[in-house]
């Protein structure tokens, strides 16, 4: 496996993982709620060291973005939980103060060269750097990018509908992290169906974990990348697709977007970029009988 802050290569794209937090000891009853002990034992016999603790017992999870450089753009996809920010009802992300933006400098970074932000969905830990707090205010981070995210999800979580029991870790995302962008100009919004966005770049609809999550299909030279999001949190759910987390709002559609995500990523031989794998996060989907099979790159 390679170093995880080693860029990949997609044609003449490259790809490189800029680390937000490890979330360690993570309770596989917990995250999979309908899992058994035995279930999860038959599981992690087939894990990756990096995929758990050492006891074997509990789950590691990261939270990162993707840095997309292609030879005209910057994009980012997915930026984390952010600082600051007032999450009382999810102390893990409540008032943080994390060098996330000093990483992304260490990564040849810099705020206002991003061309693109994409936001997978608007769940507090793939939308809080979308905003920082100056003046006490909530300013854009990456003041000259455009941020892209579903229509759907904007028309879900900015209204009454969204403050539910299922939703209650994401309370205030909207507000600090998705707004402020929304009203300084700096969105374009993807419809429903998803579709071609620009030249290689384009959005799949996969709806589920949340109302309108999309995952990002990235083509260069004939090669193919998949930024899926929380379509899976780790690679547990390659072997078992039925299980949704604690997390996923709309189980249903979690489980079929699942399942098309890992049939396309086997069928295509796509670069698959995780958002919540431990160790790279980067890797490929085969299929072998019935069985999906996830190896590191």
């Amino acid at each position: 496996m390679k170093n995880r802050d080693t860029p990949y290569r997609v044609g003449n794209t490259t790809v490189t993982k800029v680390a937000e937090q490890t979330l360690r000891n993570v309770s596989p009853a917990f995250l999979y709620p309908t899992s058994t002990e035995r279930e999860f034992e038959a599981v992690g016999a087939r894990l990756d060291p990096c995929d758990c603790e050492p006891n074997g017992k509990e789950l590691v999870l990261s939270i990162h973005t993707w840095v997309v450089r292609t030879p005209r753009h910057l994009i980012l996809v997915d930026t984390g939980s952010g600082n600051n920010k007032e999450r009382p009802k999810n102390p893990i992300f409540h008032h943080q103060d994390l060098p996330y933006l000093e990483r992304l400098q260490q990564a040849g970074v810099r705020p206002e060269d991003v061309d693109f932000v994409i936001n997978t969905h608007l769940h507090v830990d793939h939308s809080g750097w979308n905003t920082v707090l100056r003046d006490g205010q909530w300013l854009p981070t990456f003041p000259k990018a455009r941020y892209l995210f579903a229509t759907v999800e904007r028309d879900y979580y900015s209204t009454p509908a969204s403050h539910n029991d299922a939703n209650t870790p994401n309370l205030g995302v909207y507000e600090d992290s998705v707004l402020p962008v929304i009203e300084a100009g700096l969105v374009d919004f993807i419809g429903p169906e998803g579709g071609e966005y620009m030249p290689g770049l384009s959005f799949m609809p996969t709806p589920g974990h949340s109302i309108g999550h999309m995952s990002i299909c990235v083509r260069s030279d004939d090669e193919e990348a998949i930024f899926a999001g929380d379509v899976m949190h780790h690679p547990t759910q390659v072997q078992r697709p039925d299980w949704n987390t604690v997390f996923c709002e709309f189980s249903d559609g979690a489980v079929a977007s699942r399942r098309d995500v890992l049939e396309s990523a086997a069928e295509t031989n796509a670069l698959y970029f995780a958002t919540h794998f431990p160790g790279s996060s980067v890797g490929r989907i085969s299929r072998s009988a019935d069985a999906f099979n996830w190896n590191y790159a």
